[in-house]
């Protein structure tokens, strides 16, 4: 039973199980070489986010504890709701250290001022998280997939167990 757990935890696997198992919305297109990497753990957790989004913040500082628990790999999706998105969307992933631009506008740090320069390359790449997000009929945020499931908002009595070692 150990050894199925540890199998079920490469990121191979969960990768196929997300595309395939009943449910889950994830297609062929899901390219988690596009996305944002934070940490180095042994758990896969897909995310679709808007860093203007307050329930996207609050779920960005739980998960600022477990890098060494969890590897995630971020999406943007930009809602309509919050119209100074896209372009935190465009500078994130203009920035060579994408983490660390990231993590600046996640927590707030360009609410107020203004961005550095947004690159086309950055512009490309939200533009490839949104057809993504589309795709997978992502359009709520955040939105997390773990181990096939598919989790709307940040509902801890939800995430929890499935983060547990």
């Amino acid at each position: 039973m150990r050894d199925l757990k540890i199998l079920f935890r490469t990121p191979l696997v969960l990768a196929l199980l997300m595309l395939f198992a009943p449910g889950v919305h994830a297609q062929d297109s899901l390219d988690l070489d596009k996305a944002v990497k934070i940490g180095n753990g042994k758990t896969m957790v897909i995310e679709f986010t808007d860093p203007d989004c307050p329930y996207c913040r609050k779920a960005e500082a739980y998960f600022q504890g477990k890098a060494a628990q969890v590897t995630r790999y971020v999406f943007f999706v930009p809602l309509p709701s919050h119209p100074d998105s896209k372009a935190k969307v465009q500078y994130i992933l203009s920035a060579r250290d994408k983490v660390r631009a990231y993590l600046e506008v996640i927590t707030g740090g360009f609410d107020k001022s203004k961005l550095a320069q947004i690159t086309p390359e950055g512009v490309r790449l939200q533009k490839e998280h949104q057809e993504i997000a589309k795709a997978n009929k992502m359009d709520a945020t955040p939105t997390f997939m773990i181990y096939g499931r598919i989790i709307e908002g940040f509902d801890l009595k939800k995430l929890e167990p499935l983060l547990k070692p």
